[in-house]
C-alpha cells in the first residue's frame, strides 16, 4: 500500500503542474458546497417530497438526511485533505480498492452528478416559465415540458444546461466568481423568505406533524419520513462537488474539510427551516407542484414578493446546475487520467486548463436528459446514486485505516468505526427506503457501465 500512495501523491503533484488549474480557496468551497446542495432540493423537490411522502415532518426528513450526511461529510473531509485530487469518491475507491471497483463507482458518479444537473434543470425550466407568465410571455406546451409530461421537449431546461457548460469550458476560476456571485444572492433571498414567511405562519398546517401512514409504505407516517429524506437526499449532492473540487484547491488539506463541514452546517440549517416554513403556509397537500415556493409566496401576499423569490429560485438553480456540471466534467477526467475512458476526456485547454472535451460531452448528454424525462423520476435516481457513493465513502475509510495506518491524515475521523460504520448504515436505510423502479433504473446503468469496462477500460486502465 505505501508504493500506491507514493504514486497518488506524485500523482498531486504532477496535477498542479500539467493538469487542472488549483485556484480554489476555503471560501470558495463552501461557495461550491452552497451551490451544489441549494437548489432544486429546496426550491422544487421540497413540495413533492411533503405532499406524496412526509407532510409537515418534512423538516424531520431534512434533520435525518442531515445527520447522515454529517456522518458522510467526516469521512469525505479526511478523504479529501488525505487525497487532494480531482475524482472524489471515484479517486478514494481506487486508492482503496483498485481499479475494477473504482469504475464501477465512477460510472455511478456520472449518473449522479448528470442526472442532478438534469434535474435542477427541469426546476429551473418551471420557475423560468412562472416568471416569464408575470409578463405575459408563454411557450407552447410541446416545448416546456419532457414527453412524460405531454410535451415533445423541455426546452429551457435544454438551454440552461448547455450555457452553463460553455461557461465552464472557459475556466475554472471565472467559473467560481460567476457561482460564488449568485451563492451570495440566494443565500440573502432565502433568509428574506424565511424571515417573512414565519412572519405568516400558519400553526394549525403543521397538525398533524406526522400524518397517518395511508396504508402504503412511504405514504405518509414514519416510513414517509425517511422516505421524504431518500428522495430529497440527492440535495445534498454538494459533498461530491466539493471532495471533486479538491484537486483544484490551492490548500487542499486545510481547505477542503471546511469546505466540506462548513457547507454542510449552512445548508441543513437553510433546509430545516424553509421546510418548516413552508408547510406552514401552504397545506402540504397542495405543495406537489413544479414551483412551491412560489405557492407559498402568493399565500403572504405582499405586492412584488412572489417576483423577488422567483428570481432567487432561478439564481439558487443556477448555481447547483452549475456545481453539478462541474463536479461531472471531473469525474470524466480522474477516469479518463487512469485509461478506463479515452485519453480525449482528461486533455486540459492551454491556456484556461480547464477538460474542455468532458465537460462538451457532459453538457450534451445532461441537456438530453433534461429536456425529455420528467423530474420526479431525475429526483429519485440522483438520490440513490448519491447514497450508494456516501457508502462507499465510509468504507473507504475504514479501508485505508488498516490498510495505509501510516499515511499521514490532515484531518482523523473521530471514533472512526463507530462514525463509518453509522454513515453506512444510515445511508443504506435510505437505499431501502426507495421504490423498486429506482433500483431498476440503477440496476440497469450499472450494467452498461460493466459493458463499456469490458470493452475498453479492463485493457486500457493503468492501474491494478
Amino acid at each position: 500500500m505505501a508504493e500506491s500512495a507514493v504514486t497518488i501523491d506524485e500523482r498531486t503533484d504532477a496535477g498542479a503542474e500539467r493538469g487542472l488549474a488549483r485556484s480554489l480557496t476555503a471560501p470558495g468551497l463552501v461557495a461550491i458546497g452552497l451551490g451544489a446542495t441549494i437548489g432544486a432540493g429546496i426550491f422544487v423537490l421540497t413540495g413533492t417530497a411533503a405532499a406524496q411522502y412526509a407532510g409537515p415532518a418534512l423538516s424531520l426528513s431534512f434533520v435525518i438526511g442531515g445527520i447522515a450526511c454529517g456522518l458522510v461529510g467526516l469521512c469525505y473531509a479526511e478523504l479529501a485533505a488525505m487525497i487532494p485530487e480531482a475524482g472524489s469518491t471515484y479517486t478514494y475507491t481506487r486508492a482503496s480498492l483498485g481499479r475494477f471497483p473504482a469504475w464501477i463507482i465512477g460510472w455511478d458518479l456520472v449518473l449522479e452528478f448528470a442526472v442532478a444537473a438534469a434535474t435542477v434543470a427541469v426546476g429551473w425550466s418551471g420557475y423560468a416559465q412562472s416568471l416569464a407568465a408575470e409578463f405575459g410571455l408563454h411557450l407552447p406546451p410541446a416545448l416546456a415540458r419532457a414527453p412524460g409530461d405531454g410535451g415533445l421537449v423541455n426546452l429551457p431546461a435544454v438551454g440552461i444546461v448547455l450555457l452553463l457548460s460553455a461557461l465552464l469550458m472557459r475556466a475554472t476560476k471565472e467559473a467560481s466568481l460567476v457561482n460564488g456571485l449568485l451563492v451570495a444572492c440566494k443565500v440573502a433571498i432565502i433568509l428574506a423568505f424565511v424571515g417573512v414567511g414565519a412572519a405568516h405562519l400558519q400553526p394549525e398546517l403543521w397538525h398533524p406533524f406526522v400524518p397517518e401512514n395511508a396504508g402504503t409504505f412511504g405514504a405518509y407516517g414514519w416510513s414517509g419520513v425517511f422516505r421524504g429524506a431518500a428522495v430529497v437526499f440527492f440535495a445534498f449532492v454538494g459533498f461530491e462537488t466539493v471532495a471533486t473540487a479538491a484537486g483544484e484547491c490551492r490548500a487542499p488539506q486545510r481547505d477542503a474539510p471546511v469546505g466540506l463541514i462548513g457547507s454542510l452546517l449552512i445548508t441543513t440549517i437553510l433546509y430545516v427551516a424553509m421546510a418548516a416554513v413552508l408547510t406552514g403556509l401552504v397545506p402540504y397537500r397542495d405543495l406537489d407542484v413544479a414551483d412551491p415556493v412560489a405557492k407559498a409566496v402568493d399565500v403572504i401576499g405582499l405586492s412584488g414578493f412572489s417576483t423577488i423569490i422567483k428570481v432567487g429560485a432561478l439564481i439558487g438553480l443556477t448555481t447547483s446546475a452549475l456545481t453539478a456540471l462541474y463536479g461531472q466534467s471531473r469525474i470524466f477526467f480522474a477516469i479518463a487520467r487512469d485509461g478506463l475512458l479515452p485519453r480525449i476526456f482528461c486533455r486540459v485547454h492551454p491556456v484556461t486548463r480547464a477538460p474542455v472535451a468532458s465537460q462538451l460531452v457532459i453538457g450534451l448528454f445532461t441537456a438530453a436528459v433534461a429536456g425529455l424525462v420528467p423530474i420526479d423520476v431525475l429526483g429519485e435516481i440522483v438520490s440513490i446514486g448519491t447514497l450508494l457513493a456516501f457508502c462507499l465513502v465510509c468504507a473507504t475509510v475504514l479501508i485505508l485505516r488498516r490498510t495505509d495506518p501510516d499515511r499521514a491524515r490532515p484531518f482523523r475521523v473521530p471514533a472512526v468505526t463507530l462514525t463509518a460504520g453509522l454513515g453506512i448504515l444510515s445511508c443504506a436505510t435510505l437505499m431501502a427506503s426507495l421504490p423498486a423502479d429506482t433500483w431498476i433504473r440503477l440496476a440497469v446503468w450499472l450494467a452498461i457501465g460493466l459493458a463499456i469496462y469490458a470493452g475498453y477500460g479492463r485493457r486500457h486502465g493503468r492501474f491494478s
